[in-house]
């Protein structure tokens, strides 16, 4: 289901491994005062490059839940209360053994500012308590961001691993779209999906986006076959959406 490049799938497959083997490495090994008892990861790269996708793959394989973080219910302006809601999330996470994932990581884990005023000054201070509470989780916790050059240095020293999805090459995007519609459709001879790849730079998450256009438009005709028409009208449509020309 998730189309990425070898070297991004390598990595993926070492969190898999800690997944797997990380109670006999701390337990049985008897490693567990030498490591930390969790694994923290950075998935950068690209809007639609799959970081949500293989975070919750990953909890499929291990048969654990993905917690997803929405920032915006956690940071509170109140001093002391952002602090207060990490807090709940880790201790509850923490006793079910939850994947922690915080996508768009940038917008709480960015680099600490020097201190100019109170502001300044508690805002470190959550930085710090985050830091604390992501190394003594005794899970997975990944972060998620597109911009990874605004992550705090102190965060990077901390992750066992930073995994880039990349955008998309030829290869990997023909494979999206040929996988992506049903196999109850048929596609028009016209829409080559290997021209159509070669072509057009778009994201996994683009490309999908697409897929669900031509097919709502094939429903509409009365009809299960999808037409290049279509395709090229719902590309258009992600062109315009990031701000580039056909």
């Amino acid at each position: 289901e998730l189309i990425l490049p070898g070297s991004t799938r390598g990595q993926i497959k070492e969190i898999k491994a800690w997944l797997t083997h990380s109670k006999t490495i701390l337990n049985d090994w008897d490693l567990g005062e030498k490591f930390s008892p969790g694994y923290t990861v950075l998935f950068y790269g690209p809007p639609g490059t799959g970081k949500s996708t293989a975070a919750a793959l990953l909890g499929k394989f291990a048969k654990l839940d993905v917690y997803r973080i929405d920032l915006s219910l956690v940071v509170s302006k109140y001093i002391g209360e952002t602090e207060k809601n990490l807090g709940r999330i880790f201790d509850t996470a923490g006793n079910n053994r939850w994947i922690l994932f915080f996508d768009e990581a940038e917008s709480l884990f960015s680099k600490r500012t020097e201190v100019q005023d109170a502001h300044d000054r508690f805002a470190n201070q959550e930085i710090s308590y985050l830091l604390q509470r992501i190394e003594d989780y005794p899970g997975v916790v990944i972060l998620a961001t597109n911009m990874e050059s605004n992550l705090d240095d102190a965060f990077i020293r901390r992750f066992q691993d930073m995994i880039h999805f990349p955008m998309p090459g030829p290869r990997e995007r023909y494979k999206i779209w040929k996988n992506g519609f049903s196999k109850r459709t048929v596609l028009e001879k016209a829409a080559d999906l290997g021209q159509i790849a070669e072509k057009y730079e778009l994201s996994g998450g683009s490309i999908m986006n697409v897929v669900r256009y031509a097919s709502l438009m094939a429903l509409e005709a009365g009809s299960n076959v999808i037409y290049a028409k279509d395709i090229a009208r719902g590309i258009r449509k992600e062109y315009v959406k990031e701000g580039k020309s056909l």
